[in-house]
């Protein structure tokens, strides 16, 4: 998870870099997710012939709005409020998708709050805080730090962020985060009727390509947006269909499986101090105080949330081991109650 979130911290640079250097970021959510789709593709056809079940109408239906959610939406949102704001901004942001996925969970009773237990408190706690941190990102940008020598790696192109577009900006990388939480609610569903993986993201990949393909060409009607030479361009897609959305989507995955989802989202601040401290040491950007403050105030939240549910498994584990065994017939009470 460590190396994820290093992965995760050099696309932040690489995709801002290739923007302004002038790829369009429609273009390049397409291309990326075309490179992923033939990346798992022959991985997901041999590994999960056998166990993967068989893609009716409804389930292909299922899996568009899987992709529209979790990759052409998403993530057209989520890459052009990167021109807007800067990365340290989305690297803080990306943390409230706990808090987010948290209460869309309460509200379809996937989760449950108990206000009378301390592990309840810190979890509702925690949601406040960190959609507070959110709402400070957000509506203050603050004073720049001044930056301390000068850059040690240049990006070309304009770099600068334009005053009336952060708000803009800031926005688009809300309604990505709250689209993404719902990806994550629909995903656990989906995954009960089609439990294959590596086949559900080699789908999604090529389903949300093909989306985001229909969506740039009508907002984007030059032909040389398409065009991508041997630059940054292209190791920006690479880097991001192979190495995010490919290999990093397997190992999210593979600790998911292994340890939780709370063990994999503990990790996600990590990559917040990653970015802002390679963008202010490194490539010599602005760093503004809002930006530190809300995402101070957010990581605070996430780990009081994540220290909440982590209290409340252990309970659930706990009373799992000590409860005793009952006969059939007590069983059956039991259920039916």
């Amino acid at each position: 998870m460590v190396l994820a979130q290093i992965a995760y911290t050099f696309m932040y640079i690489i995709t801002e870099a290739s923007f302004n250097h002038g790829m369009n970021p429609f273009v390049y959510v397409t291309y990326r997710h075309i490179v992923a789709g033939v990346i798992t593709l022959p991985f997901a056809y041999f590994i999960e012939r056998k166990i993967r079940p068989k893609l009716t109408l409804a389930l292909f239906l299922e899996i568009f709005v899987l992709s529209l959610l979790g990759v052409s939406l998403t993530l057209n949102m989520y890459f052009t409020s990167l021109k807007y704001t800067s990365p340290t901004l989305l690297a803080c942001m990306v943390n409230t998708i706990a808090s987010l996925t948290f209460i869309l969970a309460v509200i379809l009773r996937m989760e449950i709050v108990n206000i009378r237990n301390p592990r309840g408190i810190a979890k509702i706690l925690g949601t406040v805080v960190s959609l507070v941190g959110v709402m400070t990102m957000t509506l203050y940008k603050g004073p720049a730090l001044k930056n301390i020598g000068h850059a040690l790696v240049h990006i070309k192109g304009s770099t600068g962020v334009v005053e009336g577009n952060w708000l803009k900006g800031s926005l688009l990388t809300v309604a990505s985060c709250i689209t993404w939480s719902i990806w994550y609610i629909m995903q656990a569903y989906t995954l009960k009727r089609y439990p294959a993986q590596l086949s559900l993201t080699t789908w999604m990949n090529f389903v949300g390509a093909a989306q985001s393909a229909v969506f740039t060409v009508i907002v984007q009607h030059k032909r040389a947006a398409w065009t991508i030479g041997f630059n940054i361009d292209l190791w920006s897609t690479l880097y991001g269909g192979v190495v995010i959305s490919g290999i990093v989507t397997f190992v999210q995955l593979w600790c998911t499986e292994a340890k939780g989802p709370v063990f994999v989202t503990m990790f996600n601040p990590l990559s917040t101090l990653l970015v802002a401290a390679l963008a202010y040491f490194v490539l010599g950007e602005k760093l503004n105080v809002g930006s530190i403050l809300g995402g101070v105030i957010v990581v605070m939240g996430l780990y009081l949330l994540l220290w909440g549910k982590e209290l409340d498994e252990a309970q659930i584990n706990l009373k799992g081991n000590e409860e005793p065994k009952f006969s059939s017939d007590e069983n059956n009470f039991k259920g039916e109650a």
